[in-house]
């Protein structure tokens, strides 16, 4: 195995490196400020899209497709990792480079999926950043970890289909930008199980698209929101159908290979942040005549936070080398590895990080409250750590059938 990166992956990660440290960072203090005095929740500051401009002209854009587009050339998963960690640092850095959830995969699916007028519609103006989108999944009277119990129907009426059902954790629905859902729900109940569903487009404003609520997480409201969505008779063109019908659990699966190595790597990320800002409130913090850094037990605490890092990190470049080179298929226990393996370690070091920070590191003060929400949420989206448990133990379980 070869986790070498190349000649392009490693230009950009010095650039986007310098590109965070320059502006990014510093930007998340204006972030605040500007969506305090917004008083909106779901108001679009114009700090994101002066970094959009920023990135868009040191060519840091659209970085995760591995498709060949306009804005890039494409990069392996392998080459896209280390980049997705560094973006993970954060809560800005993937929307600044047009690499944010859940337009990652939606842009995905449209380019693997979509017809020429869908990929018109739809995928441009999301690469372009005028856009955003959300994916329409999970519903709230099911459990959806297991995509076969969807209820949301889709039925064909001529030259459209009418769907109705209701759907939460709709993340970016909430977004005034935020144009387009992808919805997956039930075409045929009596077909197999995994060909039951399908995936179709449906914008936001059409009628019958009621926007119920935003969930919060742990009391945070998220600015692109995590909607409720009640789909009401709502009337769509059939050539809004994404791929074949019946195909809707095909296109979920691969959205989500490539999705897990983002996610992923933007955790690591996130530890990367949370330690450093241990080490240094250890270094300046002093308790009981000396530093916290000189306390064995906060020794203790770093050392085995950087060990958790790398091992998460060689795991998840491990993973991706598999992806480029066997394909999604072929590294679908280490996908699960690592979805697994990543949030959990991230919440470790962060957990760390707030306990050396005492009472400042659960307040605003810091990026860590925040950060420790948005990865506890990670063990249940894209699959609960449960599932994702259960896929590896079967496959090893196999490997022993027939055996005494």
């Amino acid at each position: 195995m070869d986790f070498e990166l190349s000649a392009t992956a490693k230009d950009l990660q010095k650039r986007l490196l310098a590109f965070m440290e320059e502006f990014v960072f510093p930007a998340e203090e204006l972030y605040e400020l500007q969506m305090a005095e917004s008083g909106d929740p779901h108001f679009h500051p114009q700090v994101i899209e002066d970094l959009k401009t920023e990135a868009r002209s040191r060519g840091l854009w659209n970085l995760f497709l591995p498709h060949k587009t306009e804005w890039t050339d494409g990069l392996s998963n392998l080459d896209y990792a280390p980049l997705a960690e560094i973006t993970g640092m954060s809560h800005l850095g993937p929307e600044a480079l047009n690499c944010a959830a859940p337009d990652t995969g939606n842009m995905e699916i449209l380019t693997t999926f979509g017809t020429e007028e869908q990929k018109e519609e739809w995928l441009r103006p999301l690469l372009a950043g005028e856009i955003r989108s959300c994916f329409s999944m999970t519903e709230p009277a099911v459990a959806s970890s297991d995509a076969s119990n969807i209820e949301c129907s889709m039925v064909r009426d001529g030259d459209s289909y009418v769907i109705n059902g209701r759907k939460w954790w709709s993340s970016g629905a909430s977004s005034p930008r935020c144009k387009v859902a992808i919805v997956m729900g039930k075409t045929d109940p009596t077909a197999s199980p995994y060909r039951q569903q399908s995936m179709i487009l449906v914008p936001l404003d059409t009628p019958g698209v009621i926007k119920v609520r935003d969930l919060t997480v742990f009391g945070y409201q998220d600015r692109e929101g995590h909607g409720e969505i009640l789909y009401d008779n709502v009337r769509v063109p059939a050539s809004n159908l994404l791929g074949e019908e019946g195909g809707g659990f095909a296109i979920a699966q691969a959205r989500l290979g490539p999705g897990r190595i983002h996610h992923t790597m933007r955790s690591i990320g996130a530890a990367e942040r949370a330690l450093d800002l241990m080490c240094k409130r250890a270094k300046s913090r002093v308790a009981f005549g000396k530093t916290l850094a000189e306390q064995g037990v906060i020794q203790t605490w770093i050392a085995d936070s950087r060990i958790e890092i790398d091992q998460a990190r060689l795991l998840t470049f491990y993973a991706a080398w598999l992806m480029d080179t066997v394909g999604n298929k072929g590294a679908r226990t280490e996908i699960s590895a690592i979805k697994v393996v990543a949030p959990n370690v991230a919440l470790r070091v962060i957990d760390r990080a707030i306990q050396v920070f005492g009472g400042a590191g659960v307040s605003g003060d810091t990026p860590l409250a925040r950060m420790y929400a948005g990865q506890r949420t990670l063990r249940l989206a894209d699959g609960p750590d449960e599932v994702h448990r259960m896929t590896i133990a079967r496959r090893e379980l196999r490997k022993h059938e027939g055996k005494s």
